[in-house]
């Protein structure tokens, strides 16, 4: 399914696991990767994260092979694969054990029916010793769930903020 519609490009078809964390079709899911592409983030004490008002000067672009996560910070991130959700399927993500071992939380929100893009994810850093993470290689596990009917209104329908989005996406909140 995920070839014959293009929902995940490029797609692994085995699960890859040789000198890397592991990505490609799992058993019952499939495990992404993370791009060379991160925000770090840099504010001080003080700073206030507000998702209304994302304030970029906070975050810091880096583009490497790896990125060190700093005890008690995050980054955000997006994926190498590109998915496309059909509209009878909704998805849930988790982070993978190989960097929760490490005291580094994957957060990444459902894919909904018929959202596409890459997938903007934020890294945390929950542990006392910075966190290597390595760009190409698996960072979160999407697991696919087919409903029984086709929704009603889909993610596409609803004219979603972060509908195709490519790169690293920050907070929106709709403005009336």
């Amino acid at each position: 399914m995920a070839r014959d519609n293009r929902m995940i490009e490029p797609f692994e078809e085995a699960l890859v696991s040789k000198d890397c964390v592991s990505y490609g079709v799992s058993s019952y899911g499939y495990d992404f990767r993370v791009d060379r592409r991160f925000k770090l983030f840099r504010g001080q004490p003080g700073d206030v994260i507000d998702p209304k008002s994302m304030r970029a000067d906070l975050f810091e672009d880096h583009e490497a092979d790896s990125c060190v996560v700093l005890p008690g910070s995050f980054v955000l991130a997006q994926s190498v694969e590109y998915f496309r959700i059909p509209r009878d399927i909704l998805t849930i993500c988790a982070g993978k054990s190989t960097y929760a071992r490490c005291g580094l939380l994957a957060n990444i929100t459902p894919f909904e029916p018929e959202w596409e893009g890459h997938v903007t994810m934020a890294l945390s850093n929950v542990g006392c010793a910075p966190v290597r993470i390595h760009a190409g290689e698996g960072i979160a596990q999407v697991i696919f769930l087919s409903a029984d009917e086709i929704c009603s209104k889909s993610y596409r329908d609803r004219k979603g903020k972060y509908q195709a989005q490519k790169g690293i996406v920050f907070a929106k909140v709709d403005q009336k």
